[in-house]
């Protein structure tokens, strides 16, 4: 370590809240809205840690029981994924991403200032426009990588791209090394395919019907 201070960074939580939906798996996803960073793009329900006394899995709880209104066990929370990502102007953070099959209570929009859609996807027919770091994880985590980096460059896009694809997973010890990014880039590729508009019909919520689902 050179110097004496310390280099730290933000630790974020990240819902992959996850139904049986006609077709397949569904993820549960809200567009922000309002003055917030990335507005107008869906992403994951997520927040930060509230202090040193909150441990990720209860800050995923919290931010879960937030955002959604749902309530969910602690023992229901798996660990899904975790990324580190850097954004476009160059600060870094390290996020967790937990998955979540069984929870009390039928999600809605609880902070519409900040939210103003919020809807159930299949996992190949996501929505545009995404952040692309909740896009990173989501993909890594479909990939089945404990970790992946999502390292995004001055200049690159916060709605995901995936001409800018800047994934690397890192496999688990023994299972063969990190994926060869050309194998990330076709897996993004096939994801993306048949993304439909965010007028897309996809059991949606939105905060000018107070939250009830169509």
């Amino acid at each position: 370590m050179s110097g004496t201070t310390r280099h730290t960074e933000p630790i974020d939580v990240h819902l992959i809240a996850v139904r049986e939906g006609e077709t397949g798996p569904e993820v549960l996803l809200s567009r922000r809205a309002g003055a917030v960073y990335a507005a107008g793009r869906w992403h994951l329900p997520s927040g930060h840690l509230d202090g040193p006394y909150e441990d990720v899995v209860v800050a995923l709880v919290r931010e879960t029981r937030e955002e959604t209104g749902i309530r969910v066990d602690p023992d229901d929370v798996h660990a899904a994924v975790t990324v580190h990502h850097r954004a476009p102007g160059g600060s870094a953070r390290v996020g967790f991403f937990f998955e979540v099959r069984r929870w009390n209570g039928t999600p809605k929009i609880m902070e519409p200032e900040v939210c103003d859609a919020m809807g159930w996807f299949p996992f190949d027919a996501l929505p545009e426009p995404m952040v692309a770091y909740c896009r990173a994880g989501l993909d890594a985590y479909l990939a089945r990588a404990p970790i992946a980096v999502h390292f995004q460059e001055p200049g690159d896009p916060i709605a995901y791209d995936p001409k800018a694809g800047r994934l690397r997973l890192v496999r688990a010890a023994g299972s063969g090394g990190p994926l060869p990014g050309p194998a990330v880039e076709a897996f993004a590729e096939r994801a993306s395919a048949g993304s439909p508009s965010p007028t897309a019909p996809g059991g949606r919520l939105s905060a000018s019907d107070g939250g009830s689902s169509r």
